[in-house]
């Protein structure tokens, strides 16, 4: 098929996008152009070297001298494949290529290539190398597109998606004091990557300003390996909300107090732990409720605990579920502590809102794994991505590939090639689908 003739055939796939009686997986081509999968896999083996640990894995921590090195390699591979390389102020890559139409707004898709520690050679390096692989394939067979196309490699995704976070929303000079795992504060950690904090204004992308984002990425869960199912069509980004939460009770003598006289914190935590998780599994639904760190003070083994901080942390694609949920457990939490003489503060310190992928993205993502004949399975990202910032500024959304055994954030962490290639050719296939569509703005 001619790529002109091509090209016909996506823009009609979008024209009828919209309607829902239509097989979009019958109107796309078959003989779409297709990725090298064999450079693509080779291109994550190398990429695997910049911050190699002993345990298999990376740690390649944002701003560190490997996360630096693997963005000089990935830098490499935009030019390689005749893309345009440029640092934006707040630290992130951009590999860009022109489309024909100069009025037409930027399809951007990417992802991340920093890693949390001893992480795993698949998050982030997936999306981010198959994008490349996508417009390297572009250009060695022919293909224009409408819209300029950008490669996005986003920094610091894994200390909180500061890179996409930067370009889509406010910021202040206290909040990017943080400091980041690798011991640089955001704003320090920006300029070592050739950025500028007091030129942020100058990378803001805004409503209107791009035509629509795409990402690819490894599902770091277990549904797509457990069925043997190709293709992950996302549906959105779960919010996230966590609470520090305290618990006072009275410290004294574990062995002069009297088990009916104690007001023991501990005591108070491990009941609260299990009413989190019955609260949370009490209705049908995926969310997700943790209590993932505790410490007791003093924290010596003859004294009863006086004091308890530990967090709570809950996510669904629903907000409102959300705080249904908290209100639940601070409802119960307060009879806890009246049962035994403590006291429970909670102090939330993180909120991410959900983000609900765009329902006509979701059509051309299942459209592109049909016409491949892919196995497909509609399912919400319980991990937070650099897509759930893009949504704020135009139609998002993404792709996931198998993980297997669900295991992510471990040097254990795996994809096969043949799934990464996969989910690459869905991803250039959806990237032309979006190219060709028209969203009503």
């Amino acid at each position: 098929m001619k790529r002109r003739e091509f090209a016909r055939s996506l823009a009609a796939a979008a024209a009828v996008a919209a309607i829902p009686s239509v097989r979009l997986d019958a109107a796309l081509p078959r003989r779409a152009p297709r990725v090298n999968g064999e450079r693509l896999n080779g291109w994550l083996t190398a990429i695997s070297e910049y911050g190699k640990n002993p345990q298999g894995g990376v740690t390649r921590l944002a701003y560190s001298e490997a996360d630096q090195a693997a963005r000089a390699y990935t830098m490499q591979l935009m030019r390689d494949a005749h893309l345009d390389v440029s640092v934006d102020a707040a630290g992130n890559i951009y590999g860009k290529r022109t489309g024909h139409d100069a009025s037409a707004t930027p399809v951007i898709f990417g992802s991340h290539v920093d890693s949390v520690p001893e992480g795993g050679n698949f998050d982030g390096n997936v999306g981010t190398l198959a994008a490349i692989e996508v417009a390297r394939t572009f250009a060695e067979q022919g293909v224009t597109t409408r819209h300029p196309l950008w490669v996005a490699c986003w920094q610091n995704e894994e200390g909180g998606t500061w890179g996409s976070h930067l370009v889509t929303a406010e910021s202040t000079s206290a909040e990017r004091a943080t400091v980041a795992r690798s011991g640089k504060s955001i704003d320090e950690g920006i300029r070592a990557l050739g950025g500028d904090p007091s030129r942020l204004a100058t990378a803001r992308l805004r409503t209107g300003g791009v035509h629509g984002y795409l990402e690819l990425h490894i599902e770091q869960g277990g549904h797509l390996d457990r069925r043997k199912l190709d293709i992950g069509i996302v549906e959105g980004i779960v919010g996230l909300r966590e609470w520090d939460v305290t618990i006072d009770g009275f410290a004294n003598h574990a062995g002069t107090t009297p088990m009916n006289e104690r007001r023991d914190a501990m005591l108070a935590a491990a009941r609260f732990t299990e009413m989190v998780n019955r609260v949370v599994t009490a209705e049908p639904g995926r969310q997700v409720g943790t209590v993932g760190r505790i410490q007791a003070f003093p924290g010596a083994p003859n004294v009863v605990p006086g004091k308890v901080t530990c967090t709570l942390e809950l996510r669904d694609l629903d907000d409102r579920k959300i705080q249904r949920l908290y209100d639940g457990i601070v409802a119960e939490a307060q009879t806890i502590g009246a049962r035994n003489g403590t006291t429970f503060g909670f102090h939330e310190f993180v909120t991410h809102e959900s983000a609900l992928c765009n329902e006509r993205v979701r059509t051309l993502i299942g459209a592109s794994a049909g016409a491949l004949n892919f196995t497909t399975l509609s399912l919400p990202s319980g991990a937070g991505h650099d897509a759930q910032n893009l949504a704020r500024v135009c139609p998002m959304g993404m792709i996931f590939i198998p993980s297997v055994g669900g295991i992510s954030h471990s040097p254990r962490e795996f994809s096969r090639a043949a799934d990464i290639t996969n989910g690459a050719n869905v991803l250039l296939g959806a990237v032309l689908a979006m190219d060709a569509a028209d969203f009503g703005r």
